[in-house]
């Protein structure tokens, strides 16, 4: 477990971005895709989500650094931010279980 917790802002934040079913959606999408991430049309192919949604959704996980783009070309690649992904899950069980008996 990792022993750097969010502040319950960044947290917030985080779940927040990750609050909607297409956004969690587009999040599970690049979770599997792995490191070498996805274009944006790519996205947009496999989740039949219109272009315009797409990246109103994509902007809200990048705010909440659930996802990291960069460019490649002329293409937009947007991967999971894992490490980030991971501060979030550590952030909901860092205390598990410490008040049961």
């Amino acid at each position: 477990m990792n022993t750097e917790l969010l502040s319950i802002d960044s947290a917030a934040s985080g779940f927040a971005a990750a609050g909607a079913p297409a956004r969690l959606q587009v999040l599970r999408l690049l979770v599997r895709a792995g490191d070498q991430g996805l274009s944006t049309q790519i996205i947009q192919q496999r989740l039949q989500i219109p272009m315009s949604t797409l990246v109103h959704h994509l902007k809200h996980l990048v705010a909440g650094q659930l996802v990291e783009q960069t460019k490649q070309g002329r293409e937009l690649i947007s991967r999971a931010n894992y490490s980030h992904i991971q501060l979030l899950v550590d952030f909901l069980t860092h205390e598990c279980c410490i008040e049961s008996e």
